[in-house]
C-alpha cells in the first residue's frame, strides 16, 4: 500500500489517461457500473486505471487503450466498489494481519480497519506498532485504529500492558494510524476521566475518528453524555432502539455479523421500517474466527444477510463501501468507482447472492473465483511476540476448588449466564450442593465450572466461579489464552484435573485453545503470537478450529459458535456478570462481587 502514489501525486497521469493522452494500466470493459454516489446501476460501462486508481469511468474508454493496456472484459457483470469492514479485530480470526487478509481478499474485501487492542493487552504500543508496520506492506488498504482501552475497565482487571494518552497521541502521527479504537470504558466517558478524555482529544486534534463502544441498555443521560464525550460511530446496538438512537444523536450506527454477534437483522429494521437516512448506517463484523472467514466469507456474507432481511442491494453495498469511506474521512480515497479513487473493486454476476467472481485491489487482480491470485509479503513477528504465557507454576486439580463457607451444605451463588449469539451476559444464580467442603456444580442444570488463570506477571492467581449456557455433560476442559480483553486464561470445564491439564498445555505451547476429556486431549489450536494469533494461513487454522468445535460439540455443547462466546467471558466491559483476575465483576455496577450470595 505505501507503494501507491497520492492522488496529487498522479494527478497529471489520471488526467492524460481520461483524455487520451496517454495509456491506461488496465482497462475494464463492459460492466455494469455500481454507482454508490447516484445510487445508479449504470451499463455499458467502460473503467480505466492508472497507477492503482481509477482515471476514467464511462462509455467507452477505447481512447485509452494502448498495446500494453490489461483488457479485462466484466461480461455485462456487476462492478461494485471493493468491500470495507469498517470495524474489525484480526486476533479474532487466530491469525496475523498477512493472513487474515489472505483469508478475505478472495470474499471481495479490499480495506479492513482494524483495532488490535487484544495484541496491545499483551503487549502494549510495541504490540500495535508491529500490527502497523504489518498492515502497511500489503498489496490492500488496512488502516489501524490505535487501541483506547488498554485495560478496558482499569481497578477490575489487570492486563499484561497498558496504553496511556501519552502513547495515543505519539501513534497518532503513524502514518497508517486513521483513528481511535472503540471507547469501551464508556463509564470513564461519562464520569469525565480525565486518560479516557485525553485520548479522545488527542485523536481530535490529529482530525481523526472516535470508535465508539457503548455496551448499555441505557439510552438516557448517560448514553446522551457518551455521545457528547465524541464517540463518532458504535457496533455494540442490539436492537432498533439502539440503531435509531445513535443516528440521532450524530453517530455512525455500525450493524455487525461476526461468528458470534447476529445484530444487523434487528437494527436494519431502523432503515427497512423506520426509514432512517441510510447514509448513516455502516456494516462490521467485528470478531470473525478463521472457520468462518474460510468458509463463510467476511463482509460479503454480512452483505448477503443484510440484504436477506429485506436492504436494497445498492443500500447494503453502500453500507460496506461508501458509508464506511466517508466515515473515516477517505471519501476522496476508496469506497466508489470514481475517478482518482484507489481501484478496488469487485465483478459479480448477482447483487442478492454476490458471488465474488473477480478481485481488484490497488489496480491489480488479487483474487478471482475465491482464490487468491496476489503474492502477498512475508512479516516474520519478532520472539518478544512470543512465549508469552507466564504462569507461575504447573496447576494441579485442587488450584480449581471453591471452598464453601464453614458449615455449609448448600449455597446459593452467582453463576455467568451465556446468551447464544450474543456479546452481553446474564447474572444467574444457582443453589449447589456442599461435598467435603467444596462446592459442587451442577451438570444436571447446565453450571459447570469457570475459572480465570492469571498469565501476564506469573502471579500464581487463579480465580473460580461458575458458568451456564455450554451444556457441557461430560468430564472436559477448554482452556484458551484469547480472553477479552486482558486475555489472561479461561478454562471452561466439568472436571478439576482436566482444566488443570488444559492450562498446562497452554502454557507449554505458549498459548491457544485446547479441550481436554478424562485427560485425552481432542483438540489444540496452536497461537504462539502473544497467545492470541498463529502465522499459519488461515485454512490450516481453521482446519484446527473445526476439530475444537467438534471436540466442544462431543463434550455436549451446541451453542451456536462456543468459542467466541467462551473468549469472552473475561470482557468485564459489556453486562451483566463477567470472571477477572480480581474476581467476579458485575458490569452494571462495575464492582467486584462475591461469588457466594448471603442466605
Amino acid at each position: 500500500m505505501s507503494k501507491l502514489k497520492s492522488w496529487p501525486d498522479l494527478a497529471a497521469d489520471l488526467i492524460n489517461v481520461a483524455m487520451g493522452r496517454k495509456h491506461a494500466d488496465t482497462v475494464v470493459k463492459n460492466a455494469r457500473w455500481v454507482n454508490v454516489h447516484s445510487g445508479e446501476i449504470i451499463p455499458a460501462t467502460d473503467i480505466a486505471i492508472c497507477g492503482g486508481r481509477f482515471a476514467y469511468v464511462g462509455a467507452d474508454a477505447s481512447h485509452t487503450i494502448g498495446p500494453d493496456t490489461k483488457i479485462i472484459d466484466a461480461a455485462n457483470r456487476y462492478a461494485s466498489p471493493g468491500f470495507c469492514d469498517g470495524h474489525m479485530h484480526v486476533e479474532s480470526g487466530m491469525v496475523t494481519v498477512t493472513q487474515f487478509a489472505r483469508a478475505v481478499v478472495p470474499h471481495g474485501t479490499t480495506s479492513m480497519f482494524i483495532d488490535p487492542h487484544e495484541i496491545a493487552n499483551v503487549l502494549g504500543l510495541p504490540g500495535v506498532r508491529l500490527m502497523h508496520d504489518e498492515a502497511m506492506d500489503l498489496p490492500l488498504n488496512v488502516f489501524v485504529q490505535m487501541p483506547s482501552c488498554v485495560p478496558s475497565a482499569p481497578g477490575l482487571e489487570t492486563p499484561g500492558a497498558t496504553i496511556s494518552p501519552e502513547d495515543v497521541a505519539e501513534a497518532m502521527a503513524w502514518p497508517n494510524i486513521i483513528g481511535l479504537g472503540e471507547m469501551m470504558n464508556f463509564p470513564g466517558v461519562i464520569n469525565t476521566d480525565p486518560k479516557m478524555l485525553a485520548e479522545i482529544a488527542a485523536t481530535q486534534r490529529a482530525g481523526k475518528t472516535v470508535g465508539g463502544h457503548y455496551a448499555s441498555r441505557d439510552l438516557g443521560p448517560s448514553f446522551h453524555a457518551y455521545a457528547a464525550g465524541g464517540p463518532a460511530d458504535d457496533h455494540e446496538g442490539t436492537c432498533v432502539e439502539d440503531a435509531i438512537a445513535r443516528v440521532r444523536q450524530g453517530m455512525r450506527a455500525m450493524l455487525r455479523l461476526g461468528s458470534a454477534w447476529y445484530d444487523v437483522a434487528t437494527q436494519i429494521k431502523a432503515v427497512t421500517e423506520h426509514g432512517l437516512d441510510s447514509r448513516n448506517f455502516i456494516l462490521c463484523t467485528d470478531d470473525c474466527h478463521s472457520g468462518t472467514l474460510v468458509n463463510e466469507g467476511h463482509i460479503n456474507r454480512v452483505l448477503r444477510h443484510a440484504i436477506a432481511q429485506g436492504l436494497a442491494p445498492m443500500t447494503a453495498i453502500q453500507m460496506a463501501t461508501l458509508n464506511t469511506a466517508t466515515h473515516f474521512g477517505l471519501e476522496r480515497e476508496l469506497g466508489s468507482i470514481t475517478p482518482g479513487r484507489r481501484a478496488d473493486l469487485v465483478l459479480t454476476s448477482d447483487l442478492v447472492t454476490l458471488p465474488v467472481e473477480l478481485v481488484m485491489a490497488l489496480g491489480e487482480v488479487v483474487a478471482e473465483h475465491g482464490k487468491l491470485v496476489a503474492e502477498f509479503p512475508a512479516f516474520e513477528y519478532p520472539a518478544s511476540a512470543k512465549s508469552t504465557v507466564n504462569m507461575k507454576r504447573i496447576l494441579a486439580a485442587n488450584d480449581f476448588d471453591i471452598k464453601a463457607p464453614v458449615g455449609a451444605n448448600q449455597v446459593k451463588v452467582r453463576v455467568i449466564g451465556v446468551i447464544e449469539n450474543q456479546a452481553p451476559t446474564k447474572s444467574l444464580t444457582a443453589e449447589l450442593a456442599v461435598q467435603s467442603g467444596l462446592v459442587a456444580m451442577d451438570l444436571k442444570n447446565d453450571v459447570c465450572q469457570i475459572s480465570l488463570v492469571e498469565r501476564h506477571k506469573a502471579t500464581g492467581n487463579v480465580v473460580n466461579a461458575f458458568v451456564s449456557g455450554f451444556g457441557y455433560n461430560r468430564p472436559c476442559a477448554v482452556a484458551s489464552t484469547v480472553a477479552h480483553d486482558s486475555h489472561h486464561m479461561i478454562v471452561i470445564g466439568t472436571n478439576k484435573a482436566d482444566m488443570a491439564q488444559a492450562a498446562n498445555v497452554l502454557k507449554q505451547i505458549g498459548g491457544g485453545v485446547v479441550v481436554i476429556s478424562e485427560g485425552v486431549e481432542l483438540a489444540r489450536v496452536e497461537l504462539p503470537i502473544a497467545g492470541l494469533m498463529s502465522d499459519e494461513p488461515a485454512e490450516t487454522v481453521a482446519v484446527k478450529a473445526e476439530k475444537m468445535v467438534a471436540a466442544m460439540k462431543a463434550c455436549g455443547c451446541n451453542l451456536n459458535n462456543a468459542y467466541m462466546q467462551h473468549s469472552l467471558l473475561g470482557l468485564v466491559v459489556i453486562p451483566e456478570l463477567r470472571i477477572s483476575d480480581l474476581g467476579l465483576v458485575d458490569v452494571t455496577s462495575f464492582k467486584t462481587v462475591d461469588l457466594f450470595i448471603p442466605a
